[in-house]
């Protein structure tokens, strides 16, 4: 039988009231533009995620170092 990783556990992710009311301060206390700006936080991450599947797709997967990982040794 092959061995697989299991995923690490997962820590809770805790958000408090300080942490909210720094979100809205940090849009000056408009919420519909803090909703609005963590909306966009989240493509954001979409997107990056997605790119790190293909980058592990491409290099790890296959057992070898990504090329990218290459290119940027060499600088």
């Amino acid at each position: 039988m092959p061995s697989e990783q299991q995923p690490a556990e997962q820590q809770p992710i805790v958000i408090t009231d300080a942490d909210v009311d720094e979100a809205i301060a940090a849009c000056g206390g408009d919420a519909r533009e803090t909703v609005r700006t963590l909306l966009i936080a989240g493509q954001f991450m979409e997107v990056a995620l997605e790119a790190a599947k293909q980058e592990a797709s491409w290099g790890y997967v296959r057992g070898r170092p990504s090329r990218h990982l290459k290119e940027g040794a060499g600088s």
